[in-house]
């Protein structure tokens, strides 16, 4: 079956080379020039999939994100003629998956959507997934322990997310780094480590006998959280 790509950008040329080249590649895709017709899009048809624009008329790209991110966990791609740092930032604070500025090859596209989704495991990620009593809230980027918000930070909230989105998988430091690589990694000082730390402290999960996030000693991490179904 077919992936449903959403297309929201402005320019109406690009959009047209947009839905011939991923529909070469394999997609099927629709597209919207205005960002409220785009959302009502999204409402309907139920993508797969969001490749945004971040400059839109009626609301920004951004807003579009936010309003999203409200109602779905769909992987989204951002674009951007800007290309500035903070812009890229602000997006995947937003809950963007990836981020990619103007003017970009389109096969680079392809090559980010085929890995969004991948980690995104085809969208089949449900948006509040429960692990003994764990709570993850993946539309509002929120993990609750005990039904308490936890004060993580944007580079804590998104290696959580990850690892849950891939639960069960060993995450390689590198393929943590790769996945986040908005975010300012410093690849020589060990700051996943650091990262999944603080994280565990705030899920109170010890390291020695963890419940949520297991070391893979010279490898990396994996989530172990059990569900409802699993602890029977």
């Amino acid at each position: 079956m077919k992936t449903l790509i959403l297309i929201i950008d402005d320019d109406e040329k690009l959009n047209q080379l947009l839905v011939t080249y991923l529909a070469n590649h394999g997609f099927e895709v629709i597209s919207s020039t205005l960002p409220e017709e785009g959302l009502r899009l999204l409402e309907r048809k139920k993508p797969g999939l969001v490749i945004l624009d971040v400059m839109l008329p009626q609301m920004d790209g951004f807003e579009v994100c936010r309003t999203i991110r409200q109602q779905s966990a769909v992987p989204v791609v951002m674009l951007t003629a800007r290309g500035e740092i903070m812009d890229r930032v602000v997006g995947l604070e937003l809950g963007a998956d990836d981020y990619l500025p103007k003017p970009f090859e389109p096969r680079e596209l392809v090559a980010r959507i085929q890995a969004v989704l991948r980690r995104a495991h085809g969208n089949v990620t449900p948006p509040m997934q429960d692990f003994d009593g764990l709570t993850i809230d993946h539309p509002k980027r929120q993990a609750l322990r005990d039904g308490e918000v936890l004060d993580l930070t944007t580079m804590e909230f998104d290696c959580l997310d990850l690892l849950v989105r891939n639960s069960g998988q060993v995450l390689s430091r590198d393929r943590i780094m790769e996945s986040l690589r908005g975010i300012a990694w410093n690849a020589y000082n060990r700051s996943v480590d650091i990262t999944m730390s603080r994280l565990r402290q705030k899920l109170k999960d010890d390291p020695k006998a963890p419940r949520f996030i297991k070391t893979i000693w010279g490898t990396g991490y994996i989530f172990i959280g059990k569900t409802a179904n699993d602890l029977g």
